[in-house]
């Protein structure tokens, strides 16, 4: 799939039109009560509301800023102008009442009649997200930000008293792997305060990129926000001081808390990039050009060092408002510091036993120096290694144990374990699906998660202070690319941590998505819409008949044409497997109750006839050749100086690294390989380029990762013998190194589900 996840085929029908102010049409996504999260109690009551150019919206003296925000925000789709003056009838009352019966600050009550809407708030919060369920019982266009015409502002009637079930709802955003701007993150913001997300983790330091203006030391700034990819691309992005203020106080207004994640003592390359002198080697360093863990961390026997960090968190801490402090904690080889003379002296004086003592010692310190300045820390479940204070909170990411051994411990605890939570994965087939980390959550099971271990006791049960959905954008290469993934999963950990379990449904869920999908709209989200998913390839060949079966993941209506134009809502709706007898094109989308449909698959339908097998006599092995140095196109490989062949027995590119191992090279395998049986093939591979029977059956990219065998081609073979051309290109794209992927190609014969790695199979020439 070559399609970028932004430029997005969309069909947008009369109704979604309507939502910009086109025609009054039916809305049927405005059906219903469409509250997310579910409230903890709602009753339906007689009649509704209609909000009117002459509706006044009233507010004690704690609610007046609420009032304010809310008053904007409803002229924008309205274009009305809410006098702010108290009336008997046709009002929205903002009320703040700190003995109001509910078991939390965020708590509220709301009753809509067909005279008066009145919402009363523990606290001005409170206030705020029942106005928020408010909103969510008007039509979803009350989040446009220009004028609607042709709509009735109704609101059914309804009694609410809601509060949430835990205090701790966020969201984790990297921007280190790839950055996104001051308006992207206001935007998130916006968005995750409409579904009562209080939390907002900013992930803003790492191996990648350190993206934090510290004025005491600008280096981390003029060098450690810039990355050179092995490419020759740069990326780079920080935020200075002033912006990070104009973030936190645009949260505020809004009552999310950003939380800063500084991360030591791993994760620290980008940092070390630009004052090697606190690592344990001294360097020199350049940020990492690949995923995963990098064993240069800061030194922990060196004084120096937790200066340099106390000095960078004196300046942090004073920008952010929350009591908060993300330490990070995780992943921090221990490699330099057991051959590190210091660290090793710094063990013998404190009498640590282990370097994850070392590294509880490392993660005391500083947050006794966090502590000191009035915060309190969170960490991931590796800071519980060797011990550490009741004190600092955990964010459980491996799994449920670092959550329940953190909670048993006294500790309060964050669950936000990687297989519901991590919303970095496969939200459907990886052949349709943009390139991802790996995994596959779907919106169901991250809805499914229950933060609370069924193993805890009550009195430890009380520590599970919250839950949060992680965004690690490895791969998440163009501007915006997150919103992608973080929805709709992000509504799922929304109602997770506000609604009590009882409340939870899936299916009525799904149904108050599809409402949600418009306000999302309004706010130019690009989230994401299951796509069609059946056929391996986009494109399909065959040798006498073609049938296509699609599904999606959400089990949406599909759309299809087959004259070139793109498919909508007045287009044929799939039914039932498609027929092809002829060399033709499809175009088939996922349609949203909206009419906005996903982007669009294009399969091309390819009448071929079998490949003719090699009928010459072979030899066992394959010939290889090898050019050194870094070719990064296939322009800059014609250029190639190769050596001469050599007969090899399989990909093995050991051969390859000796004596040259640091050197960038490109190797070319080929040779022929075997089919047992006349038939359309699905051929795939990993790395760089394959040709089969001279045609380019798999062309990877030059700057974003190919994992997972996420593309795929057929090809119609005969029975025996074919010729291929292997290239294997060792060089980083988007971050993955090709020779991290298996060194080798995939085959799937005529009515198999299963791939056959061609290693497996007698390779000759």
């Amino acid at each position: 799939m070559k399609k970028s996840i932004l430029s997005l085929s969309l069909s947008v029908a009369v109704s979604l039109l309507a939502a910009c102010g086109g025609d009054k049409v039916a809305r049927p996504y405005n059906d219903g009560v469409n509250i997310i999260p579910t409230p903890v109690e709602i009753t339906s009551e007689e009649g509704s509301f209609l909000l009117k150019s002459s509706t006044r919206l009233s507010a004690d003296r704690a609610s007046e800023v609420v009032a304010d925000y809310f008053a904007a925000k409803m002229s924008h789709s309205t274009g009305y102008n809410f006098d702010r003056k108290e009336a008997a009838s046709d009002v929205i009352r903002l009320l703040v009442d700190t003995t109001l019966d509910v078991p939390s600050q965020e708590g509220y009550t709301l009753a809509v009649t067909s005279d008066v809407v009145t919402v009363t708030g523990k606290s001005a919060q409170g206030v705020f997200y029942g106005m928020q369920t408010f909103l969510q019982l008007l039509p979803a266009e009350i989040e446009s930000s220009e004028v609607v015409d042709d709509i009735e502002w109704e609101a059914p009637a309804v009694t609410v008293r809601d509060y949430p079930r835990f205090p701790y709802r966020g969201m984790m955003l990297d921007v280190t792997r790839h950055y996104n701007d001051v308006e992207f993150i206001k935007k998130q913001i916006e968005v995750l305060a409409m579904f009562k997300i209080n939390r907002f983790h900013w992930h803003l330091t790492d191996d990648q990129l350190w993206t934090i203006e510290i004025n005491r030391y600008p280096e981390l700034v003029r060098v450690g926000s810039v990355r050179h990819d092995q490419d020759g691309s740069v990326h780079s992005g920080h935020f200075t001081q002033a912006q990070v203020r104009e973030i936190v106080a645009y949260a505020n207004e809004r009552f999310v808390d950003v939380i800063p994640e500084i991360e030591l003592p791993g994760h620290a390359l980008a940092a070390l990039s630009a004052y090697p002198q606190y690592s344990c080697t001294g360097g020199p360093f350049k940020h990492r050009q690949v995923w995963g863990v990098e064993p240069d961390v800061f030194c922990a026997g060196n004084d120096a060092t937790f200066e340099f960090l106390e000095n960078i968190l004196d300046e942090v801490i004073p920008l952010f408002t929350s009591k908060y402090v993300h330490i990070g904690g995780d992943e921090c080889p221990k490699s330099r510091w057991e051959k590190c003379p210091k660290c090793r002296a710094r063990m013998r004086a404190e009498g640590l036993k282990s370097t994850a003592e070392l590294q509880s010692y490392f993660v005391r310190r500083i947050e006794k120096h966090i502590n000191s300045l009035g915060k309190q820390i969170i960490g991931w479940d590796e800071i519980l290694e060797g011990g550490i204070d009741p004190s600092a909170t955990i964010m459980s990411w491996q799994g449920l144990e670092g959550g329940i051994q953190g909670a048993r411990a006294g500790h309060d605890v964050i669950m936000s374990p990687g297989a519901w939570l991590y919303l970095d994965k496969y939200q459907g087939d990886p052949e349709v699906e943009p390139m991802s980390i790996g995994g596959y959550l779907t919106l169901e099971k991250t809805y499914g998660f229950d933060p609370m271990p069924e193993v805890l006791t009550p009195e430890e049960g009380k520590h599970i202070i919250g839950v949060q959905g992680n965004v690690w954008t490895e791969y998440m290469y163009e501007p915006g690319a997150p919103e992608y993934f973080i929805y709709p999963r992000i509504l799922a950990v929304a109602e997770t941590g506000w609604s009590p379990a009882s409340r939870k449904d899936y299916s009525d869920f799904e149904r108050r998505v599809d409402n949600a999908y418009v306000r999302l709209d309004c706010h130019d989200i690009n989230y994401h819409v299951p796509m069609p998913e059946g056929p391996r390839s986009d494109y399909m060949a065959f040798t006498d008949t073609l049938r296509l079966a699609f599904t999606n993941t959400r089990n949406y209506p599909m759309v299809y044409t087959l004259d070139g134009t793109e498919p909508g809502v007045g287009s044929p709706r799939y039914v039932d497997t498609l027929r092809f007898v002829d060399n033709d094109t499809l175009k088939i989308a996922t349609l949203l109750p909206s009419g906005k449909t996903s982007r669009v698959r294009t399969i091309v339908a390819a009448k071929e006839s079998l490949s003719p097998a090699v009928t010459s006599q072979s030899r066992r092995g394959i010939v290889s050749r090898i050019a050194y140095g870094m070719y990064l196109d296939s322009v800059a490989m014609a250029k190639a100086k190769w050596s001469a062949p050599k007969v090899v027995s399989t990909f093995d590119t050991k051969w390859v690294e000796s004596p040259h191992y640091k050197e960038p090279w490109v190797a070319v395998y080929e040779g022929l390989f075997e089919v047992p049986q006349d038939g359309v093939y699905t051929i795939t591979t990993d790395q760089y380029l394959l040709y089969v029977d001279g045609r380019p059956v798999i062309v990877n990219s030059d700057k974003i990762a190919t994992r997972h065998l996420h593309n795929k081609n057929t090809m119609a073979l005969e029975k025996g013998k074919h010729s291929f051309k292997l290239v294997v290109n060792n060089r980083v794209a988007g971050g993955w190194p090709y020779t991290w992927s298996k060194a080798t190609f995939y085959y799937m014969a005529p009515g198999s589900s299963k791939l056959v790695d061609v290693c497996n199979t007698p390779l000759s020439h």
